[in-house]
């Protein structure tokens, strides 16, 4: 075969991205904030782009969020097609469609662990339960905004910062100015709960100061307000506050080195090793209780977001669900038709009108790519709503396994797309607000015929019996499995195990030694009072 140079014809099929189409993919997994930045920066790049005035549009405009466009065609969706138009769309923004005919929802809180003992100071603090406990109930009005504003808003007055507070103390420690540079420097080193995050020879390194010096300084530190800060550990930080109350002595002392007993419930330990008394160490266990662990927490350390829902979902008067997109997270943005009316007739060379067209087709192109990715997050929303209608009439214990291929194929769309569109989005209901990825979840199945459950509703069931027994009658793994397998739910016992462990319930033989103890402490206050 000659190795020649030569022309041939082939045909091929690949599939190509256009820029188009990766900002509209790019647009579905963005949060509301990060929505909003992005829209920002359009607009400062493109004349042609501006928000809308809450009182209405321009002569001539295109509003994105209504999904109007300058030739009243449809918009195209993130998968390259056309978008079909919201049969249930009842106003410019959201539906209020009907999904079933469930009864009055009923009240789903977690109740955590009524336990005296769960309350020992460690590092490890068991997270807040999503959803609520049932009493944030709400309405929407005509614009799918909440019953009062601020409803779900966290409200932070102008609190005073921990390095301002600390700020404030540095000149009555040091007056000379290496002594200030020092001190600013540990401040920086303090993390939100007030501890130092760095090392003393960090500090001593980054400084370029001896070691002692650094030490003599924090010692200083640690007497300022609140008492507490520039501790290194836990530990530290308790001993600093039994310092300042005259409470450290040598029994004191012991209890604090040996803190992890009292996390582990060895009280009979931590009483031969103190060598007082029971009724001396209960005192010492309620004086430690007493005392802040996290002593910068009370200032402000940053400004907190609030969590803002994408969606609201309401109970209506017939029984269903009302699904709405809430409006303030959705920007208004125009293309200003007169504007470029204007300067396109002005425009002479070529290069100016190839800059004019393109500015055009970018702003046409954001806000059908905006009204699409509105269109399809309600789609998704009324069908998870539609899916687990359960838990929204009756708790969480009724919520159902789903995955994003029911999803996705009952709306007719690809499960990468759901996946986008569940990414950092908020769901409101009266049960409190919940991500959107949180109605996704496996399923344990069940005997005689019935549907699976979810993996969250057996967490919730396992909860339940946990919060329901008695010190007298603790629950092994063995046994909840019995008991789950009578209402007919079929899980193996390391399944149970993983569950419980997941949301931090400790195993029996802990709980059986946490209820003892507290009802110990119970009696020897009672018995101290008689």
């Amino acid at each position: 075969m000659a190795l020649t140079p030569r022309l041939e014809i082939r045909q091929s099929q690949t599939l190509v991205m256009t820029p188009q189409l990766q900002q509209a993919i790019k647009l579905l997994q963005l949060s509301n904030l990060e929505l909003a930045a992005f829209v920002e920066q359009e607009i400062e790049k493109n004349p042609l782009l501006e928000m809308a005035d809450e009182d209405g549009r321009r002569e001539g405009a295109i509003d994105g969020a209504a999904g109007e466009t300058k030739d009243g065609a449809a918009p195209e969706s993130a998968e390259g097609g056309p978008a079909e138009a919201d049969e249930q769309a009842t106003d410019e923004q959201g539906a209020d469609s009907r999904l079933n005919d469930s009864g009055d929802a009923g009240d789903s809180g977690d109740a955590p662990l009524d336990i005296d003992m769960s309350n020992v100071y460690n590092n490890d603090s068991v997270p807040d339960t999503v959803g609520g406990d049932g009493t944030g109930h709400w309405s929407t009005g005509g614009g799918g905004r909440g019953d009062g504003e601020g409803q779900f808003d966290s409200r932070y007055g102008g609190a005073e910062t921990l390095r301002d507070h600390l700020e404030e103390q540095l000149p009555g420690a040091f007056s000379d100015a290496a002594g200030l540079a020092l001190g600013r420097s540990l401040i920086e080193s303090l993390n939100d709960d007030g501890y130092l995050a760095d090392s003393v020879e960090v500090v001593a390194e980054r400084l370029g100061c001896p070691v002692t010096v650094v030490e003599a300084a924090l010692a200083m530190m640690q007497g300022f307000s609140p008492v507490g800060v520039f501790a290194r550990d836990l530990k530290e930080c308790l001993a600093l506050q039994l310092r300042d109350r005259d409470r450290y002595d040598p029994a004191m002392a012991t209890f604090v080195e040996n803190l992890e007993l009292l996390a582990e419930n060895g009280l009979p330990q931590l009483r031969r090793l103190c060598g007082v008394s029971q009724e001396d160490l209960f005192d010492m266990v309620d004086e430690i209780r007493a005392l802040n662990p996290k002593p910068g927490a009370g200032f402000t350390a940053e400004p907190v977001q609030s969590l803002v829902p994408d969606v609201f979902v309401r109970q209506k008067s017939d029984g269903g669900w009302g699904v709405e997109l809430n409006n303030e997270t959705l920007p208004r943005v125009l293309v200003n038709q007169r504007y470029y009316s204007e300067i396109a007739g002005a425009a002479r060379t070529e290069k100016d009108k190839t800059y004019l067209a393109d500015c055009l087709s970018s702003a046409n192109w954001l806000t059908r790519a905006l009204d699409q990715r509105a269109r399809t997050i309600l789609k998704v929303s009324t069908e998870i709503v539609r899916q687990q209608d359960g838990f929204f009439a009756h708790g969480v214990e009724h919520l159902r396994p789903l995955n994003l291929r029911t999803i996705a194929e009952a709306i007719e769309m690809h499960e990468s797309t759901v996946s986008r569109v569940t990414n950092n989005k908020y769901l409101a209901t009266g049960r409190g607000i919940f991500e959107l990825k949180y109605f996704f979840t496996s399923g344990v199945s069940c005997e005689n015929g019935e549907s699976a459950l979810s993996a969250e509703a057996i967490r919730h069931k396992i909860r339940e019996m946990v919060d329901n027994e008695s010190p007298d009658d603790i629950l092994s793994d063995d046994k909840m499995v019995e008991v789950l397998r009578a209402a007919g739910i079929d899980i193996a016992r390391r399944t149970v195990a993983k569950y419980r462990e997941s949301i931090h319930i400790p195993s029996s033989v802990q709980r059986r030694r946490q209820k003892r103890m507290g009802r110990t402490m119970k009696a020897a206050r009672l018995a101290k009072m008689a």
